[in-house]
This record gives structure tokens, sequence and C-alpha cells, in this order.
């Protein structure tokens, strides 16, 4: 008996052994008044806490290592950190929102008709046109304001509270914190950041759960995620994945991914790269900058690429978190 407390004992010590919990406390840049409520995650997973009424927190990294963590809170910008550590304490401050809200609800009152038109662009762009898409639905519009302003070339987005996006289709509810979203009407095309968290919608219907689960994996074959998790296991030609450069010319995994001694992997490479999934889709990776740091999860570090073609089309609402588990 005393054996086999001592071997429970053991085991438990190596679990605690292996968490990395890290510990921090979040501050208003400014004034340096704490702030209570602030939301820490990992970016795209269904991972992270909450300050508590001290401003202060714990979230066990084990998982994400190398993933940047995120806080934000209502009327901030995100922050992200790149450097976590539970070998110290996290001091993170962020920085008050100001917009010229003064001016923009003036003018609502007396514009129900440009903002119909603008919330149609504004959803078509963010969430997306495919059929996950059409079936998600923001739950608190009315937090979300435009510029009316001399600019009319550019129709700009701001949220005051984050978006609550109900995604019935693949059965997933997301909190979206917006920090940017730029429409630009003279070419049609579009800017958007900020950052996500993922909740699974409850079902105990089982049929429902089967079939979101198979939207689910139609959703993922061929996507962002799908691409880069093959990549890391260097398997993307079993999958149906070919990679290519600008002229059609076959690349290999050597040619495109840098290993370091730390197992992180990066993507690079001079020039664009083209992905066809099964000779169907085709899209292009353009760099911003090099290299871009990915994970076995699908995680891409996404200020480093621009997106071409048929990947360039996934928006919200064609979204997986990075803890999504395909079907076996």
């Amino acid at each position: 008996m005393r054996q086999s407390l001592f071997i429970v004992l053991l085991f438990a010590i190596g679990l605690n052994g292996n968490c990395q919990i890290i510990k921090g406390i979040v501050l208003d840049k400014q004034t340096r008044d704490t702030i209570s409520f602030a939301s820490v995650y990992f970016n795209g997973t269904s991972t992270g806490t909450y300050t508590d009424k001290k401003g202060e927190f714990e979230l066990d990294v084990t998982k994400y290592t190398s993933m940047p963590l995120i806080v934000s809170a209502i009327g901030y910008y995100s922050s992200t950190i790149t450097n976590h550590t539970s070998l110290k304490l996290l001091i993170v401050y962020l920085q008050p929102k100001v917009y010229e809200i003064g001016e923009i609800v003036i003018k609502e009152k007396s514009l129900a008709n440009r903002k119909r038109y603008n919330m149609s662009i504004f959803k078509r762009e963010f969430l997306g046109r495919s059929d996950n898409a059409v079936m998600c639905k923001i739950l608190n519009e009315e937090d979300i304001s435009f510029n009316y302003g001399s600019d009319r070339d550019t129709l700009k987005a701001f949220a005051s509270k984050p978006l609550i996006i109900e995604n019935e289709f693949l059965g997933y509810r997301i909190t979206y914190f917006l920090d940017k979203f730029e429409y630009y009407k003279r070419d049609f095309s579009f800017a958007f950041s900020g950052n996500i968290i993922f909740s699974i919608l409850p079902s105990e219907d089982e049929d429902q759960i089967r079939t979101i689960n198979r939207r689910r994996q139609n959703t993922y074959m061929g996507s962002r995620m799908h691409f880069f998790r093959e990549l890391w296991l260097n398997d993307l030609k079993s999958t149906g994945f070919t990679i290519s450069n600008a002229f059609g010319d076959p690349l290999t995994y050597d040619d495109v991914v840098l290993e370091k001694q730390d197992k992180e992997k990066y993507l690079s490479y001079k020039g664009s790269i083209r992905i066809n999934y099964y000779d169907r889709n085709e899209s292009f990776i353009v760099f911003i900058k090099q290299p871009v740091l990915f994970e076995n999860n699908g995680y891409y570090d996404a200020s480093g690429i621009i997106w071409e073609g048929s990947m360039a089309s996934q928006r919200i609402g064609d979204m997986l978190p990075y803890d999504y588990n395909t079907m076996k």
C-alpha cells in the first residue's frame, strides 16, 4: 500500500514539474491602475483566463510555450507577450483606445440606412462569404460604429466592446477583440486585425453533434491550419498539398522550413510560395517579413504573411481553434 502511494506521489510530482504556470498583473498604461476582468489567452484557442479584482492572473501555458500570449480588455488595445516564462511575474500595460466617438454618434442618428449598408460590408469582409460565414451572427452589432467623416474612400469600423459571434454552422461562440478594420472602396481591398477566443456551443443532440463535427472536418481540409500542421510533420504530399515557387518549380520541406535547436520551426523563402491542394485550390503566401514562426497545432505568425488565392477567402466564419482535433 505504501509503495503504491509512493508511486502515485512521484507521478503527481512529475506532472506538476511539467506544468508551466505563469503569473502576472495587468495595468492601465496611463494611470497605472489595475484592470479587473481582463482576458488573458492564447489567440485562436479556447485556452485562457481572466484577471481578478486585483488585476492579477495565473495561467497554465504548458501546451503553448512558443505561442504569444494576448491580454485584452474592454476599452483597451490588446497587448501581445511573446516571451512569457514562469520564472518571473509578468507586468502587462494596456493602452486605452481613443475613438472620435462624438462625431460618429451624432451622425449615426440620421444615417441609419448608411449604417445598414456599412454593416453589410463589414459582415461580408469580416465574417466571409462561405456557408460557415452566412450562419454566423454578431450578437452585439450595436457596439460597432463606422466613420462618417471626410474620408469617403475608406470605411473604418470600431468596436467599443469585444464582438460576440455565434457560428451555429461550426458550433462555436467567438469573442473577437477588434483592433482595426478598414475597407478600401477604391480597389475593394480590406485589412482587419484583432484577437479571438473560442468556446463550444453546447448541444445534447447527438445527430447535430455529428453533423457539426463533419462540417468542422470539411472546413479543416485544405485550410491554412491543415497546411501548417502537415508542413510541420513534413507530410504535405501524402495529404494532398504541393508547394512550388512563383514559376511553378516544385519546392520541398527543406527549401522553405528553418529548424532551430529549440525545436522551433520557421517558414522562409526568397519569393512567394504557391500552394495547391489536390490540384484544385491554389493559394499564395507572400512574405511581409521573414522568417515566420509556425507551430505543430497550425498556428503561424500572421503578421509576416499576406494570403492570396483560395486561402485568402477564409475569414472569421471559417476559423477553427488551434486546439481543434480532427476526426479519427
